[in-house]
């Protein structure tokens, strides 16, 4: 029997082996990240908004995410690590959460202690609800989980509110309410992150991408510290939204993308990436 994707990830935390995870947004993102190698992808609730053209303040409905989350989950055979904001409302919600992210097939989720509507980590002016209602989301949570390898992660965004004192504090809180993982979010300094590896006990998960908060440290590093996932979540989408800018003022210009041609990807080389070769044989074992 195949083990299931939060098993999978679970094995790995357990043998300290570094899973570094980037963001994904779609399943031709998803697919994209497998294929270069990676042994997980994060399922970026972020990136996710911004493909739909909105902020990442908490403005999707539960359903629009794992809609995307699933089609990750069905696009790819490495586990998945959604992000599950604040599980959406109280936690009654939280459960129903946990349900639908899990029948979407991922291996992992991770909330956070934010009041919603919740802001990306990286922004100013968050709030945070009280410790004991996270803990009675997580609990929650763990309760719901029908796969008893299912990867609980809580994450706290109280450096930015309460200073990292008071993140610590929650830290401690929520791993004795079930978190499987412990995710501080945006540690400004070298001294954090290495107070936090110091002073929270199990896995960890840091949050790494170019221009945020957190100063840029290797994977190898961090994963001795005990940072156990280290998630990218955006670079992905800031890449192709380079890419096809170039493109389209090369379209504006020219009337045609042929400049961009050798930083493009064949017709060929896009249908191999989405399997189309795959679909035709089943059409043909099936057809008339």
């Amino acid at each position: 029997m195949t083990a299931s994707p939060g098993a999978r990830l679970r094995a790995r935390l357990a043998q300290g082996l570094p899973t570094v995870a980037p963001g994904a947004y779609d399943g031709l993102s998803a697919r994209l990240v497998a294929e270069a190698g990676f042994t997980a992808l994060y399922a970026s609730g972020g990136a996710i908004a911004r493909s739909l053209g909105v902020p990442d303040l908490g403005l999707l409905g539960m359903e629009q995410v794992v809609e995307r989350v699933a089609a990750m989950c069905d696009a790819v055979d490495i586990p998945v690590i959604a992000d599950a904001d604040t599980g959406y409302g109280n936690a009654l919600n939280t459960q129903r959460a946990v349900q639908a992210f899990e029948r979407a097939g991922v291996a992992a989720i991770h909330l956070e202690d934010q009041q919603f509507p919740k802001r990306c980590g990286h922004y100013e002016d968050k709030s945070l609800v009280s410790i004991a209602e996270m803990a009675g989301k997580l609990r929650a949570a763990r309760d719901a989980a029908r796969d008893p390898d299912f990867v609980l992660i809580a994450r706290t965004d109280a450096i930015a509110v309460e200073g990292l004192d008071g993140a610590l504090a929650r830290a401690h809180a929520y791993r004795e309410a079930g978190a499987d993982v412990i995710f501080v979010e945006a540690p400004t300094s070298l001294a954090q992150i290495e107070r936090i590896a110091r002073e929270v006990p199990g896995p960890k998960l840091m949050n790494m991408f170019h221009g945020g908060k957190t100063p840029i440290m290797p994977a190898e590093e961090l994963a001795r510290m005990g940072y156990g996932i280290v998630i990218i979540p955006s670079d992905l989408q800031r890449a192709a939204i380079h890419a096809m800018r170039a493109t389209l003022a090369a379209i504006a210009q020219d009337g045609t993308s042929m400049a961009m041609a050798e930083r493009m990807v064949s017709f060929t080389e896009r249908e191999r990436i989405i399997g189309t070769h795959h679909w035709l044989e089943r059409d043909a074992r099936y057809g008339a």
